[in-house]
C-alpha cells in the first residue's frame, strides 16, 4: 500500500522486492538517504518520503505501547 504502484513493465511487488534485494531488510533501509532509496527503480522521491513516514509512524507506536505496556 505504501508503494502503491509500480510502473510500465513492473509491479509494486517487483519494486518492494528491489527495495529489499539492495537493502536486505526492512530495518535497514532507515539508515538510507532518501536519495539513495529514491534511486531505485519504481521509487522515485514521493515514494521514497512515505516509505520514511510510514517507518516514522511505526516506530512511533512502538515507543508508545513500550512505554504504556
Amino acid at each position: 500500500m505504501i508503494i502503491g504502484s509500480g510502473g510500465y513493465g513492473y509491479t509494486a511487488e517487483d519494486v518492494a522486492r528491489a527495495i529489499l534485494d539492495r537493502y536486505g531488510s526492512l530495518a535497514s533501509i532507515m539508515d538510507v538517504p532518501l536519495q539513495d532509496l529514491a534511486s531505485i527503480r519504481g521509487v522515485g522521491p514521493v515514494k521514497a518520503i512515505r516509505i520514511a513516514a510510514a517507518y516514522e509512524l511505526v516506530s512511533r507506536m512502538v515507543r508508545h505501547l513500550e512505554q504504556n505496556a
